[in-house]
C-alpha cells in the first residue's frame, strides 16, 4: 500500500489525550517510529497521506475523514484505564460508591470493564455521562480528565487522565510497520518496564500506608481509653487493645462488624448511633465496670469516633491533681461546711454565696476584718465548676508595693535586677484554670489598679519585661473591709476597676451582729485545739457574749486560744478571760472624737477643699441659724452670689464629703441638712483664724 515504514499519525478527540497518547506512543516505540499527533478539537490538519493513522476511538471516525488522504490505513485504538494513576484510585475506602465520568456511555462503560479487568473491584462505579440522570449525589468522582463534565454536587474529584492505548494495539502498529519480529521483545520489555515502575510504585505507597497503619495501631493501643471507630454504614473501623478488654471481645470478631453486633447494651448503642448531636458525653455501665463515654463525629461522611475512660481511673486522676495541687498549696481548704454559725443572717450569706459560685462572674467580697473573707472565698472555689483546678490567694496588705506586680503578673528574665533566671510564672498564671483570691484590694496602688483591670477585662497579661500576650483563664473573687467608694470619692481607687469587680457581691455580717453563734464558735475551737477536753463555766459563755468583737472571729479565736493556755483543771473560768484592755475597742466617729474636743484641737478641713468646703459650711450655718430647712437647692442658691457658682449636683457631692468627714448630717424631709457639733466648733474655729 505505499505506507511509510517508520512513521505514523496520531489523531485524537482532545489536547489532554493527545498529549498523552503521543507521550505514551514516544516512550515505548520513540526510538524507531516517528510519531505526529494532532487534535481535531485543536489543530487545523491539512490531510496526511501514505501514512498508519491511529485514531484515539471509533467516535471521531466521522471528524477524522477530512484529515485522511489516499493511501492511509486506519487503526482504532483500543484503550484502557491509565494505569499510570491507578494508585490515586486505592485512596478510596472499600465500598464506597463512585460515579465514573466521562464523555459517552460507550467510553464509560469501556472503562468500567478495564477495571474489572485490571482487578480494580474495591468500589461500587456508578456511570455518569452527559444527559445521564441523577439517581443519587454520590460525592466522590473518577474521570479520565473531563472535568467539566463531573456534577457540582460532588465534592471530591479524581483525575487519572485520559486512558492509555493497550499492548494488542501497539503490537499491531508493529505488525503493520513490518517492525514486529524486529522490535517486539523490545517493546515488549518497555511495557512491561512502565508496569514494574507503576507496580513498585504501588508496593512503595503499599509499605509506606503499613508503616503508618503500624505506627497509628500502636499509637492507638498505646493510649489507656478504649477507642472505638465506626463508618458511615455502622461498620467498626478501629477497636483498640482497651476496648478489648473493656467489652471482653477480641479485636478480629469485632472490626467489620455493625456495631449493634458489637454493642449489646441498648442504651448505650443508641448514644453511640445518635447523629443528631455531633459531640455527646454520656456516663455507663459495662460488665460490671463504670465508664466516661465521648462521641464524636470527624467528617461530613458520618465516620463515628467514641472514646471509654474507667470512671475509677479518672476519679485517681482527679485525686492525683488534688494531691499536686496540694503540694503547692494551691486549693482551697475550706468548704460551706466548715462555716460555723446558724444565726439566720449567716444562713442567708451562705445561701446567698453558693448560688453565685456556680456562675463564673467576678464576685466582691465585703467585710469587717476577721469576718471570715478568706473562708467564703475557698468555699466558693470549692462550690464552683472550677474546683478542680487552683486555688491562689494573694494578701495585698501583707506585700510589700514593689512586689505586688511581679507576684501578680510575673516577669522575664533580666527584667530587673535579681530576676530569676527563665523569667516567673506570676499569681495570675499559676492560677489559670481555677480561682485567684484578691485579698484587701483596697490596699493596691492606681499603678497596679490598672493593670489588674487589663485583666479582668482582656482575660490576658504581659509580664514584666515581656513582649507576649499571654491569655489566662481565671476567675477572681476579691475581698476587703475598706469603704471603696470613699477611696473612689478620693481618687485612690478606679472607678472602672470597682464595677469590674463588683459584678456580683457578698456582704459578710460582723459577729457582733449574730452572737447566738459564738457558743457555736467557741465549741468548735475546742474541738480543733489539742484540749478538745475543756470545759467552761456557763458564766463564761455569757461574759464572751456581753463583749462586741470588734475584731469578730479572728478575735474571738485569739481570745479562746489565750483561756487555753491559762486555764486549770481542765475548766475554763471567768478569772481566765482577758483583761479589757485585751479587746479590740470600737473606732470613734469623727463626730464623735471632735464632741469632746476644744476648737483648738480641731483638725483642719483638708488643703485642697478647704477654701470652698469651708464656703459651703458657712452658708448652711447661715440657713440653719435664719430658722431655714437646708437643701441643695438654697444651698446652690445662695452660691450664684458668692465666689463660685455650685450647681445641685455639685453641691450634692462635696455634701456627701462634708457628711463623711463628720461636719454635717443629712436627714430627710423638713429637717433637711445640718451642722453636726464637729461641724459648728470647725465654722466658729475657723472665723477666729
Amino acid at each position: 500500500m505505499g505506507i511509510k515504514v517508520r512513521e505514523l499519525t496520531l489523531l485524537a478527540g482532545s489536547e489532554e489525550t493527545r498529549r498523552t497518547l503521543d507521550n505514551q506512543l514516544n516512550e515505548i516505540v520513540g526510538d524507531f517510529i516517528r510519531i505526529r499527533s494532532y487534535s481535531v478539537d485543536a489543530h487545523k490538519v491539512t490531510k496526511v497521506h501514505n501514512q498508519l493513522i491511529i485514531l484515539s476511538s471509533h467516535l471521531i471516525e466521522e471528524e477524522a475523514k477530512e484529515y485522511i488522504g489516499d493511501n492511509c490505513t486506519v487503526l482504532v485504538a483500543r484503550r484502557i484505564v491509565n494505569f499510570l494513576n491507578i494508585d490515586k484510585i486505592y485512596s478510596v475506602a472499600s465500598g464506597e460508591k463512585v460515579l465514573y465520568v466521562n464523555d459517552f456511555p460507550e467510553t464509560v462503560q469501556e472503562a468500567i470493564s478495564s477495571f474489572e479487568i485490571l482487578g480494580i473491584n474495591h468500589l461500587q462505579l456508578i456511570p455518569y455521562f452527559p444527559g445521564k440522570k441523577d439517581e443519587e449525589q454520590i460525592k466522590i468522582a473518577i474521570t479520565p480528565g473531563e472535568l467539566d463534565l463531573v456534577p457540582p454536587y460532588v465534592e471530591e474529584v479524581i483525575n487519572i487522565g485520559p486512558r492509555l492505548i493497550d499492548i494488542t494495539t501497539i503490537i499491531t502498529i508493529l505488525n503493520r510497520l513490518g517492525l514486529l519480529e524486529e522490535k517486539q521483545d523490545q517493546v515488549s520489555s518497555k511495557y512491561i518496564s512502565t508496569i514494574t515502575r507503576l507496580s513498585k510504585r504501588l508496593g512503595d505507597a503499599n509499605q509506606e500506608a503499613n508503616k503508618i497503619s503500624d505506627h497509628l495501631k500502636k499509637v492507638v493501643n498505646g493510649v489507656n481509653d478504649g477507642i472505638l471507630a465506626i463508618n458511615q454504614l455502622g461498620r467498626i473501623t478501629v477497636f483498640n487493645e482497651i476496648m478489648e478488654r473493656f467489652l471482653r471481645i477480641p479485636m478480629r470478631k469485632a472490626v467489620d462488624r455493625h456495631v449493634r453486633d458489637v454493642i449489646t447494651e441498648r442504651n448505650l448503642y443508641d448514644f453511640i448511633m445518635n447523629k443528631r448531636q455531633e459531640e455527646a458525653d454520656g456516663y455507663f455501665t459495662i460488665n460490671a465496670l463504670s465508664f466516661m463515654v465521648h462521641r464524636f463525629m470527624i467528617d461530613p461522611q458520618g465516620t463515628i469516633v467514641v472514646t471509654f475512660k474507667d470512671a475509677s481511673e479518672t476519679i485517681e486522676m482527679e485525686k492525683q491533681l488534688k494531691r499536686e495541687l496540694v503540694k503547692k498549696g494551691f486549693y482551697g481548704k475550706y468548704h460551706f461546711e466548715d462555716i460555723v454559725g446558724s444565726h439566720p443572717e449567716l444562713l442567708r450569706t451562705k445561701k446567698i454565696a453558693r448560688k453565685l459560685a456556680k456562675t463564673e462572674l467576678t464576685i466582691l467580697i465585703q467585710g469587717e476584718s476577721g469576718t471570715g473573707k478568706e473562708l467564703f472565698a475557698s468555699s466558693i472555689h470549692n462550690a464552683s465548676p472550677r474546683s478542680n483546678g487552683p486555688f491562689l490567694a494573694v494578701n495585698f496588705s501583707a506585700l510589700p508595693e514593689d512586689l505586688v506586680e511581679s507576684e501578680l503578673f510575673g516577669y522575664e528574665e533580666g527584667a530587673f535586677s535579681g530576676a530569676k533566671k527563665g523569667g516567673r510564672k506570676g499569681l495570675f498564671e499559676q492560677a489559670n484554670g481555677g480561682t485567684i483570691f484578691l485579698d484587701e484590694i483596697g490596699d493596691i496602688s492606681l499603678k497596679v489598679q490598672a493593670r489588674l483591670l487589663r485583666v479582668l477585662q482582656e482575660k490576658e497579661l504581659l509580664r514584666i519585661g515581656g513582649n507576649k500576650i499571654i491569655p489566662v483563664d481565671v476567675r477572681v473573687v476579691a475581698a476587703t473591709n475598706k469603704d471603696l467608694l470613699s477611696l473612689m470619692e478620693e481618687g485612690k481607687f478606679r472607678e472602672d476597676l470597682y464595677h469590674r469587680l463588683k459584678v456580683l457581691f457578698l456582704q459578710l455580717p460582723a459577729l457582733r451582729k449574730r452572737k447566738e453563734d459564738i457558743v457555736h464558735l467557741i465549741h468548735h475551737f475546742i474541738q480543733q485545739s489539742d484540749q478538745p477536753s475543756i470545759t467552761l463555766e456557763f458564766e463564761v459563755l455569757e461574759k464572751l457574749k456581753e463583749y462586741n468583737w470588734y475584731g469578730n472571729i479572728r478575735e474571738l479565736k485569739n481570745t479562746l486560744d489565750y483561756m487555753l493556755a491559762v486555764c486549770e483543771e481542765n475548766t475554763i473560768k471567768v478569772e481566765d478571760i482577758p483583761n479589757e484592755g485585751f479587746f479590740q475597742q470600737a473606732k470613734k466617729s469623727i463626730k464623735e472624737v471632735a464632741a469632746t474636743m476644744e476648737p483648738a484641737e480641731l483638725p483642719y478641713i483638708p488643703n485642697e477643699l478647704n477654701e470652698e468646703l469651708s464656703y459651703l459650711v458657712e452658708i448652711i450655718y447661715q440657713l440653719q441659724s435664719s430658722g431655714e430647712t437646708v437643701s441643695r437647692m438654697k444651698i446652690s442658691e445662695a452660691t450664684r452670689s458668692g465666689r463660685r457658682f455650685l450647681t445641685e449636683q455639685q453641691v450634692r457631692t462635696r455634701l456627701e464629703t462634708l457628711e463623711k468627714m463628720g461636719l454635717i448630717e443629712k436627714k430627710r424631709g423638713r429637717q433637711g441638712t445640718k451642722l453636726t457639733v464637729f461641724g459648728e466648733k470647725t465654722f466658729h474655729m475657723k472665723k477666729r483664724q
